[in-house]
């Protein structure tokens, strides 16, 4: 029996699902919404729940998490209209996907810590059909996550550094290919050289347990408020200061922000 806390949560999401079929049949901008049309707009909430993360700021968080839910039962309701599938479909489909790949808790598969389960996960994968360990790795992913859950997934199968000495050393390598050969190179070869840069940059920092996005995103951050900083304590315009006169107010900029954390 459901308890009352259990109601309350299956109430406001029928209230959800009920919002939904009125909308779709009377307000003109959800009837004419289709998959596609709904997608960027989708891709933008999934991005203001990021920033809301990356502030943690739990409110907003919450916010954002049911944008994104609505979103989810926009899809579930044009599908249910195709006779496709409906939100129960879908619920009860991750549902069972779920118990599959939790042998452990399902079933009576024992593993020692997150990495087996990890590990477990990816050879369930490709016996239930996939071809690869790297196919469920969208290809619109932003190229910085998608390194990462790359060298992520491709880890699981054993395909990885023994330790941070020798990923380090990687990083040293291709910076150094990349310095020796620059003046020889045309653009594409800097780009595909540079990319290899990045890309062990990115694996150095998975291996040591920082997430890149989100460590680039929080200097992107932090640069962001001490650049308006000086945008906002310039006595003259930006294009009449030098450099040094921009790096006094950089310097202070630091100083103010860091003491309001």
């Amino acid at each position: 029996m459901a308890t009352t806390n259990e109601q309350a949560k299956l109430a406001a999401f029928s209230r959800l699902l009920q919002i939904m079929d009125e909308l779709r049949a009377g307000c003109p901008w959800d009837k004419k919404q289709t998959f596609q049309s709904l997608r960027n707009l989708t891709i933008e909430e999934t991005y203001e729940l990021a920033d809301a993360i990356i502030k943690e700021d739990i409110s907003e968080i919450k916010e954002e998490t049911g944008d994104i839910l609505l979103h989810m039962i926009f899809y579930a309701k044009i599908a249910e209209e195709q006779d496709a599938w409906d939100i129960g479909d879908a619920l009860n489909a991750v549902c069972e996907k779920l118990i599959a790949r939790h042998p452990h808790i399902y079933g009576d598969l024992e593993v020692a810590d997150e990495e087996e389960v990890k590990k477990n996960w990816e050879q369930l994968k490709l016996k239930e059909g996939k071809k690869s360990v790297l196919g469920g790795v969208p290809t619109s992913l932003p190229a910085m996550v998608k390194a990462y859950r790359m060298q992520e997934k491709t880890k699981q199968v054993g395909f990885e550094w023994e330790n941070q000495h020798q990923v380090w050393e990687k990083v040293e390598e291709e910076i150094k290919e990349f310095k020796v050969a620059e003046s020889t190179m045309d653009q594409a070869e800097r780009e595909d050289e540079f990319g290899d840069i990045l890309f062990s940059l990115i694996n150095y920092a998975r291996f040591t347990g920082i997430d890149p996005e989100t460590a680039l995103e929080k200097v992107n951050i932090k640069f962001k408020k001490r650049f308006e900083y000086i945008e906002e304590n310039a006595t003259k315009s930006l294009e009449e200061m030098t450099l040094e006169e921009m790096d006094v107010l950089w310097d202070q900029a630091k100083v103010k922000l860091s003491k309001e954390g």
